[in-house]
């Protein structure tokens, strides 16, 4: 007799999210990034950055589950710093 196939989990979806990071104040000197990168499994790049002493602007793309992702935007809200969506030709060339 045949075996039936098994059935796999199903595997969470994984995305890749490009998101503007924006923050000021004392936000500016605390390591952000790598406190996200520590805290989520997820892959990290930085697309484009500006930080001074006084206000920091970063294009970050995220990869990895839908909800991890949405697990980090929250943590950075939680952190002070304003998430937005990046618009995709701003960041492509």
């Amino acid at each position: 007799m045949p075996k039936k196939p098994t059935r796999r989990a199903a595997r969470p979806s994984r995305e890749k999210r490009r998101l503007w990071l924006t923050f000021g104040g004392e936000s500016t000197t605390k390591p952000l990034i790598w406190g996200m990168s520590r805290k989520f499994d997820l892959v990290f790049n930085i697309r484009n950055s500006s930080v001074t002493n006084e206000i920091g602007v970063i294009a970050l793309e995220l990869e990895g589950e839908a909800k991890t992702i949405n697990d980090a935007v929250k943590w950075f809200r939680k952190h002070g710093v304003q998430v937005d969506p990046v618009e995709m030709s701003t960041i492509e060339g």
